[in-house]
């Protein structure tokens, strides 16, 4: 335990735990959103088309992880209007959009003069990298994402729930949809630092299904699966440097074992209850 403490002397751990729970804000915020709304395969598909926009990003010279925003926010926001207007199945869109960005980014990876880069981080994640700017740029789009939650609430839920209902109370369900899609696509790729492209969705979905087994308000679902988020990348990245083992690989396992551990503690109630 004394060991653990002394890890807060190095700023790359600092940096990490505030990075984790700048995260959890948002994978619990916009995780719930998602959750929600039963969109979470059209997350998936943002997440692997991302990609697509690091591979041209490391072509072009450019920073990858703003590759990766610009694709994610244009595939999204693909997926909602071809399912809305091109008449396309979302799931259909899904899958054309994630095999694209994959197949992008692969090629264009490949096809960079030099040495081939080390894409680990960004398929696995690696949180002891994160950096002061990270950080920063992090803080004030979780900023964002608070008020927007704060100010449109309702809105956010209803459309959440159900987008016919929202549309006869004269909402704007379109303009929250698409608004709501750049969100989810921005806050991923904020996360694939954390947890890397292939894993960074469980971080908003685990917590969220750890959540509603105890909860089914709306803000209660949001606080805990921010608890739970929080706690899971404590555990995680402790694991993984005591273990000196992959730190995504780890906070996802922690996340997970967290559901069993609810879930196992609710199966047990229940149990006694009925004798």
């Amino acid at each position: 335990m004394l060991e653990f403490f002394e890890l807060f002397q190095y700023k790359f751990f600092t940096n990490a735990l505030l990075a984790g729970l700048l995260t959890s804000i948002l994978a619990g915020i916009i995780g719930t959103y998602i959750v929600s709304r039963r969109i979470v395969f059209i997350s998936g598909g943002i997440t692997h088309a991302s990609f697509g926009g690091i591979g041209i990003a490391y072509f072009l010279g450019l920073n990858p992880f703003l590759g990766a925003a610009v694709f994610a926010v244009f595939s999204a926001l693909g997926i909602e209007w071809s399912a809305q207007k091109a008449k396309v199945r979302e799931d259909s869109a899904i899958a054309i959009l994630w095999s694209l960005g994959m197949a992008i980014g692969i090629i264009f990876v490949f096809m960079t003069p030099g040495y081939t880069p080390n894409l680990m981080g960004f398929l696995f994640g690696n949180i002891l990298t994160v950096t002061t700017t990270d950080i920063i740029v992090t803080a004030i789009f979780a900023l964002i994402i608070i008020a927007a939650n704060i100010l449109f609430f309702r809105p956010i839920l209803y459309t959440a729930f159900d987008e016919n209902y929202a549309s006869t109370t004269g909402l704007n369900v379109k303009l929250i949809k698409y608004s709501m899609a750049v969100a989810v696509a921005l806050a991923i790729v904020l996360s694939i630092r954390i947890a890397g492209i292939i894993l960074v969705l469980s971080l908003f979905t685990i917590p969220q299904a750890a959540s509603m087994l105890i909860t089914k308000d709306y803000k209660k679902i949001i606080f805990w699966s921010i608890l739970f988020g929080f706690i899971g990348i404590i555990a995680g990245l402790s694991a993984s440097y005591f273990m000196d083992i992959p730190s995504g690989a780890t906070i996802i396992f922690a996340l997970i074992s967290i559901w069993i551990i609810i879930r196992a503690v609710i199966f047990i109630k229940d149990k006694l209850n009925l004798k």
